[in-house]
Formats: C-alpha cells, sequence, structure tokens
C-alpha cells in the first residue's frame, strides 16, 4: 500500500491532473473512488468538516492538500522549483528523450545546462507500456524504466534538472542593449534566467479522448502508438482504433498482424483518411468500421475490460470487449508559450532550419515539437545529439565556448 492517498472520482479533471502529476513524478500513491466507497466519501467529510472537495491528497503525517495545483504538490513533495544558478550556457526546455539526450551531451561538453520541465521528466516514453523497437534492448524495455534510465544517466553526469517547473517567456536580454545575443527565459515561478542559447525539446500531447477511464488505463490497455505496444496483443482477438484519418487507418493496417479483428472508430459521420487507405480498410475482412459514433466510457481494473459507444444518429449504446486501445485522434504540439515568439507552422509545430535554428537567434528546436521531425523515441534520441552540437556550434562562434581543434 502507498502511503499516499487520492481521493476523488473518475469524472473530476482535477483528480486526473493531480494523479498524473504524481505518476510523472514516480511518486506512489492509492486511489480512492468516492463514488464507489462509502467509508472514503465519509472520511472526506470528516477531514472537511462536512465538505467535498476533491481532490483531497492525504500524506503520511496526516497532513492533506485539498484541490491542489501542481505546484502545491511539487513544494509538498519538495520538488526542487528554482534554478541553483541565473546565468547558464544553455537552457534546454523539455525533459523528455531530446532534451534530456541532449543534456548529456552538454555536460560531456563542458556546456553548463539547465533542463526545465513543466511535468515529469522522461516525457511520453513514461506512458508506453512497452519500447520494442529501441536499439540496443533486443528484449524489449517498459517506457517508464527507459524514461528513468534517461533521467538517471544525465543525473550522473550532475545535470541540473528542474520538474514542475514550465517557462514562461523566451526573449532577447535588451537591458545588455540592442547588440547583445543573450536570452532571458522567465520561468512559471518568476525567477528569470539568463543564457546564451536555448534549446526547445518540449515534446508533444496525445489529444486524449476525456472520458471516464481513460486516465486511469493509460499504458495497461490504452496506448498511442502501435509499433511501441501493438506486438504485446499478438494472438488477440480484437483490437479497437480510436480515428479514422490516416493515422488511424495505418496503425490500424499495422496492428492486423497481431489481432483476428480491428475496430475502427470515427466521430465523425465519414472517415478522413486517404481514399487508397480506406479502399484498402474497408476491402480487408480484418476490419469492421464505424463511423459518426462517440465512445463514451473504458471500463477495466488494470486492463481494459469494456468499452462503450454511443451511434450519433440513433443514440444506440454499443458494447465492445477489445484486448486494448489506440487511440489516434491527433497530437498537438506543446508550444503554446512560443506563440508570437518564434516561427511555427500551421498545426503550432517550431520552424526549424537544417542547423535546428529557429527564427530567433540563439533558439534552437529538436525531437517531437519540431516541424519535419518524425515523432519517433530513437529519431528525438537523435535529434537531441544533433540539436546539441548545433548549440556547441552556435556557443564557439559566438565566442562563449573555445574552439577545440580536433586534429592538434
Amino acid at each position: 500500500m502507498a502511503e499516499i492517498k487520492v481521493y476523488g472520482a473518475s469524472w473530476c479533471p482535477d483528480c486526473r491532473r493531480s494523479k498524473k502529476f504524481l505518476s510523472e513524478h514516480r511518486v506512489a500513491y492509492d486511489w480512492v473512488d468516492i463514488d464507489e466507497d462509502p467509508d472514503g466519501l465519509q472520511y472526506v467529510q470528516e477531514l472537511q468538516n462536512g465538505g467535498r472537495t476533491i481532490p483531497t491528497i492525504v500524506f503520511p503525517d496526516g497532513s492533506y492538500l485539498l484541490e491542489p495545483t501542481d505546484e502545491d504538490l511539487a513544494n509538498k513533495l519538495g520538488l526542487a522549483l528554482a534554478a541553483e544558478r541565473q546565468s547558464y550556457d544553455l537552457v534546454i526546455v523539455g525533459g523528455g528523450p531530446a532534451g534530456l539526450t541532449a543534456a548529456i551531451y552538454a555536460a560531456r561538453e563542458g556546456i553548463q545546462a539547465v533542463v526545465v520541465d513543466s511535468g515529469g521528466l522522461g516525457g511520453q516514453a513514461r506512458v508506453t507500456e512497452r519500447v520494442d523497437n529501441y536499439p540496443g534492448f533486443p528484449e524489449g524495455i517498459r517506457g517508464s524504466e527507459l524514461a528513468d534510465r534517461l533521467v538517471d544517466h544525465a543525473r550522473r553526469y550532475g545535470v541540473e534538472l528542474l520538474g514542475a517547473v514550465s517557462v514562461s517567456t523566451i526573449e532577447r536580454d535588451l537591458a545588455k542593449g540592442p547588440n547583445d545575443e543573450d536570452l532571458i527565459i522567465t520561468l512559471g515561478s518568476g525567477q528569470e534566467l539568463c543564457s546564451h542559447a536555448v534549446l526547445i525539446a518540449t515534446g508533444t500531447s496525445y489529444r486524449r479522448l476525456n472520458i471516464p477511464g481513460e486516465a486511469e488505463l493509460i499504458g495497461s490497455g490504452v496506448h498511442f502508438c502501435a509499433t511501441c505496444d501493438g506486438p504485446f496483443y499478438s494472438g488477440a482477438d480484437e483490437l479497437l482504433v480510436i480515428g479514422g484519418g490516416n493515422s488511424g487507418l495505418e496503425e490500424g493496417i499495422f496492428l492486423s498482424q497481431f489481432a483476428s479483428r480491428i475496430r475502427i472508430v470515427e466521430f465523425a459521420p465519414e472517415l478522413r483518411a486517404s481514399r487508397l487507405l480506406q479502399d484498402k480498410v474497408r476491402n480487408d475482412p480484418h476490419f469492421i468500421v464505424h463511423t459518426n459514433t462517440q465512445i463514451t466510457e473504458i471500463r477495466g481494473k488494470g486492463k481494459v475490460e469494456e468499452v462503450l459507444a454511443k451511434d450519433r444518429e440513433s443514440g444506440e449504446v454499443q458494447r465492445w470487449f477489445p484486448a486494448g486501445i489506440f487511440v489516434f485522434i491527433g497530437l498537438d504540439p506543446n508550444t503554446e508559450f512560443l506563440r508570437g515568439t518564434l516561427d511555427l507552422d500551421q498545426w503550432g509545430f517550431v520552424l526549424t532550419n537544417e542547423k535546428f535554428e529557429t527564427s530567433l537567434p540563439g533558439v534552437f528546436a529538436a525531437g517531437d515539437v519540431r516541424a519535419g521531425s518524425t515523432k519517433q523515441l530513437g529519431a528525438a534520441v537523435g535529434e537531441g545529439v544533433t540539436g546539441l552540437l548545433m548549440v556547441r556550434s552556435y556557443l564557439q562562434n559566438h565566442a562563449h565556448l573555445p574552439v577545440i581543434n580536433v586534429n592538434a
């Protein structure tokens, strides 16, 4: 039993946010749904003198927080929320595979860097049940374990890591004059950092259904990557793919090699994928296609047991029993804080040149957040390396680092 208890309800968005925060920071907790546990509800009311504010998070010392912000939780857990220095050679925004890899290489190059991440260090890898296509792990590795290894590797090199700290703005340090090339990075806490360069590696967020049962089963039956997690369903009777665009159908075709039946569900009245993909799916007996259909609930304890869906025209409710669910309704780049600062493409991804430079001198981008990247874990690691090497060259050219003669 975990020492921290989270009392809430499946419909509560703040409960989902707090649970996500704790999971991202590898903090064990027990979940008590007060809608299903009368004793849990009574305990919450006793703590609050009749109140029912959720989430109510109770700690080992008997103290508790009511509807806490992520910053409240970070302070309570003793997480570092302030940078140790005021100035750096490089600020890396994003602590996923690209950002952490860049940080490791920065440390090896003698570049003073800090990693700042608004969530939990490790990135999207944490929500992948198992990574089976990462070089060097022939037996595969749990996504959470690989994320932990990346974090530990960075710490072994003495990299300064700040989790649960967002970046609000990035701008030129005009206080030193119009020709100064340094940058000011303002954190969500209000702290300002001065840096010669910035590497944006904030990645993307999978669009979610935001329905009951989804958050609890992410990584345990609900997935966002078919190539990562599909092989674990070899021999399954049925898999459910949510999303009728190109990605949904392409991933569904990939999954058809593992399961006897692939059920495709699209919210809109028609599939949105290319005609070629649609024809391929509709002519394959492995597939059942449902359009104009909304997934309303996912049920299960530790694994997917049942899915409820509603026909949007007739209102008819259907029940399905897939072994796993793969959600492909889009990716959103984590770039909202960059709007008006950097050039972004129509979907919000950061535009760069071949040197990974953005529209603001001294600011680079790497990994999934970069327009044109392949959105694969291995590629993100590679872009982290490349991005750091481009940063190193920039720092050398601007006399912030000595130029090393490799032929000497």
